[in-house]
């Protein structure tokens, strides 16, 4: 209160008060207490602010430690000896200062000091005079940025020693409620108040109807969840059911020799794949499916020549981390396969898989793969496309390109491309393709029924959908925490 009445009898008398640092000196009050003050003077109507801002320098805190010790290149050429070689690492080990690569560039440039591979040495005879120190010196009494030369300030924050700070101050001009002192105002009407008429002598806060409300702390659904949840829709609505996908450990088995991928395929290298050490293989294996799969590998069948290798079902047996959820669709088609009556499916899932890839913008060595199997009969590959168009048209992506590709466990294979705004080109966002008899006929399907398998990223298009270039911003510690939660169902 003592603050605001100092604030309050100030503009009485000179009726506008123009900016508000102006009076900080006279009132005693530093900016963030004055600024605190006047926000809580505005919200009972004695005053109105109109916000006055600019950008100024700020020294931190290494910029501040400067003005002290000096600039740390300016301190080095104080402990090194005129013309004495010293060697770099024990001359940081004995100082405890870090002698890095901008500190060289400072040392060589200003000619203080002769740099070897691994040694430095004070060239004799140079007086050093440590100039940026005194211009942080100069910074701190004046920060109006406009006063300095741009490459030195880009210079001297880049080193951080200084810093750009947002400064807000105020035009304060009397309000509706105005008075020269703060009266005290009753928040609320009580019973206490109510009772012999007491309220009317009091007089109370006015209520801003225009006020936010508090913030609420709920939590967010990430972007990846909400897209997942988009997908889950579509699928159902064009009648596909849901794969259980809950087992991320797969056998290799299920996860490459089912699909009729070969067991020296670079895909199963441990570089692409993870292994598990424990535990190491799996139990067992359907037995008579098991000698079909590696007849097929070895001999081939079913218009196929096979690999011609020697199979191995202790390579089979070998656990991993699943690099695709085909393992769980290769799973679901063999159980199709032992009904006694085929019966046309359609099935997706959507979940996490692993591979061990090199991390950049779009890539992560973990991430959520959409997948859908049609099983029928007569269907082939404008089947598929049809159903990329209309699935994708559903999310906005209708931009879509489709490039002949290869796949161990598809003929005919297609890759899928969507337009990304942000990155101004095509970007991959699936595989696709028929798959062939060689994985299909071991299990027991039909001769005439055809299953169209396609896999699909869910990061991919949530990122085009949500305007994202940098897959590590959207899964992974680097993700922005406040955009999960303002970003758009």
């Amino acid at each position: 209160i003592l603050y605001s009445n100092k604030v309050l009898k100030k503009l009485a008398e000179v009726g506008t008060i123009d900016n508000s640092e102006l009076i900080e000196d006279e009132l005693e009050i530093t900016h963030d207490k004055l600024e605190s003050t006047l926000k809580s003077l505005v919200a009972d109507f004695y005053i109105d602010l109109d916000p006055i801002k600019r950008k100024e320098i700020k020294l931190t805190e290494e910029g501040e430690e400067c003005l002290v010790s000096g600039t740390p290149e300016f301190r080095i050429f104080n402990l090194l000896q005129p013309g004495v070689e010293t060697d770099k690492k024990k001359f940081e080990e004995e100082h405890k200062i870090e002698v890095d690569r901008q500190i060289i560039s400072k040392l060589k440039l200003n000619g203080w000091v002769e740099i070897g591979k691994t040694s430095l040495t004070r060239i004799d005879g140079v007086v050093a005079t440590d100039s940026d120190r005194d211009l942080l010196q100069t910074m701190k009494n004046n920060p109006k940025i406009e006063d300095y030369d741009e490459k030195k300030f880009k210079e001297l924050k880049n080193r951080k020693l200084v810093k750009i700070a947002n400064i807000t101050s105020y035009k304060v001009t009397k309000g509706v409620d105005f008075n020269e002192e703060v009266i005290q105002r009753e928040s609320e009407m009580t019973v206490d108040l109510l009772k012999n008429d007491e309220y009317k002598n009091k007089i109370f806060k006015k209520f801003n109807v225009l006020a936010n409300g508090p913030e609420t702390d709920g939590g967010h659904l990430h972007p990846l969840l909400k897209v997942r949840t988009l997908f889950r829709e579509i699928f159902f609505e064009m009648g596909f059911e849901e794969m259980p996908t809950s087992q991320y450990v797969e056998s290799s088995f299920w996860n490459f020799d089912a699909l009729f991928q070969p067991q020296q395929h670079p895909a199963r290298d441990a570089h692409d794949t993870f292994f598990l050490e424990e535990p190491e293989i799996c139990n067992e294996l359907p037995k008579e499916y098991m000698e079909r799969v590696k007849n097929t590998h070895e001999k081939g069948g079913y218009g196929s020549l096979g690999y011609d290798y020697q199979w191995s079902e202790d390579e089979a047996k070998k656990n991993l981390l699943r690099t695709h959820t085909t393992a769980v669709s290769s799973k679901m088609l063999y159980k199709l396969a032992q009904q006694e009556k085929f019966e046309p499916k359609k099935y997706f899932s959507i979940d996490r898989v692993f591979r061990n890839e090199t991390l950049d913008a779009t890539h992560l060595a973990e991430f959520h793969q959409v997948e859908g199997v049609v099983a029928d009969k007569n269907i082939g590959l404008s089947n598929l496309i049809g159903m990329f168009k209309v699935f994708f048209a559903k999310i906005g992506i209708k931009k879509l390109k489709f490039k002949p590709a290869y796949n161990p466990y598809t003929e005919p294979s297609l890759e899928i491309f969507g337009y990304h705004p942000l990155l101004k080109k095509f970007v991959e966002i699936g595989n696709s393709g028929v798959f062939r008899p060689e994985m299909l006929r071991p299990m027991g399907l039909p001769e005439d029924v055809n299953v169209l398998g396609w896999g699909l990223s869910l990061e991919r298009p949530t990122m085009i959908y949500y305007g994202i270039d940098n897959i590590r911003e959207l899964f992974g510690h680097k993700a922005d925490m406040t955009k999960t939660k303002v970003n758009r169902v």
